[in-house]
């Protein structure tokens, strides 16, 4: 599968994904962040995963995933770090979370759409 053969099926399970986040409570991850990457439509329609803290997206529903999007990570000291795991580049450490966002958006990938019903093989 090279396209997203099942766009339907990929963008229920992506929002059912986001909804499951948005019950995990603050323990997990900080709300706001969850909030600011749902509030921007390019990011809602990507896949989202959640650990150490850290809010992660992926092209595709299935393993192995993308790591092509920039992570959003909250520093200890205050703002928030965008970094890139597929290169390990830090895009930036932004003051405000909704920076961040724009900044995970300004560096998504060319030809970036919803998630698709495959895995990062299949892109």
């Amino acid at each position: 599968m090279t396209k997203n053969e099942h766009p339907t099926r990929s963008a229920e399970i992506v929002a059912a994904e986001w909804s499951d986040l948005f019950n995990l409570g603050d323990d997990l991850i900080d709300s706001a962040m969850l909030r600011a990457a749902y509030a921007e439509p390019r990011l809602r329609e990507l896949f989202p995963k959640v650990s150490h803290g850290a809010l992660y997206f992926s092209r595709c529903i299935h393993y192995p995933r993308t790591m092509d999007v920039g992570t959003l990570l909250r520093r200890a000291g205050g703002g928030f770090m965008v970094h890139r795991r597929s290169d390990g580049s830090i895009l930036g450490e932004p003051e405000t979370v909704e920076e961040a966002v724009a900044l995970i958006v300004a560096n998504l990938p060319a030809g970036c759409g919803p998630a698709i019903d495959g895995s990062a093989e299949d892109l």
